[in-house]
């Protein structure tokens, strides 16, 4: 489903804008760093370009919402998500690392994170504002304990993810790691 995808620069940001409204938010963990580059983040489908450009102060994008791994019927209370905004490799175009990171990348994620309780890859199809991103990663981890010492299976996991992102992100560009937590 292709939807608006905001990131806001406030906590509660996003969850202003999605007052009264059917969507995703997510809000920077508690522990996360304050030089994020992004503290809040929503994702709905909506004609109100308008109202959300006004609230994505950090970025607002049109993207299509792809289940890699759904999460399970019961979401662990304190479930955290890792979340990677990604820019694609300046040698790919953006249907090139999109197709690599669908095909081969979500299949290598869900080898090398076992201890994931769900992933979304966000494809980013078009950027009204601000950064310019081909994806953003939501790796999702039962708690921030679980994402800090799991995140990957172990040292070979961790060399073929690394590996893999180098062939179709640009890891220079992208951006740094976001910690958040679902609202709504």
């Amino acid at each position: 489903m292709q939807m608006l995808l905001g990131l806001c620069s406030s906590d509660d940001g996003a969850a202003r804008f999605m007052e009264g409204r059917d969507g995703s938010v997510w809000v920077a963990h508690s522990g996360e760093r304050d030089s994020a580059p992004y503290r809040s983040m929503f994702a709905l489908a909506t004609d109100d370009i308008a109202g959300a450009t006004e609230a994505a102060n950090m970025g607002l994008h049109v993207i299509f919402r792809r289940v890699i791994k759904p999460s399970g019927a019961v979401v662990p209370p304190e479930r955290v998500i890792a979340s990677f905004g990604m820019v694609r490799h300046p040698d790919l175009e953006h249907a090139e690392s999109d197709a690599h990171w669908r095909d081969q990348h979500g299949p290598l994620a869900l080898a090398s994170h076992t201890a994931m309780c769900d992933y979304e890859q966000l494809s980013i199809l078009a950027t009204l504002q601000g950064t310019p991103l081909d994806g953003v990663a939501m790796c999702a981890f039962p708690d921030r304990s679980t994402l800090s010492t799991d995140f990957f299976n172990d040292d070979d996991a961790k060399a073929a993810i690394i590996a893999d992102v180098a062939s179709f992100a640009d890891t220079r560009a992208s951006l740094p790691r976001v910690v958040l937590t679902q609202s709504h």
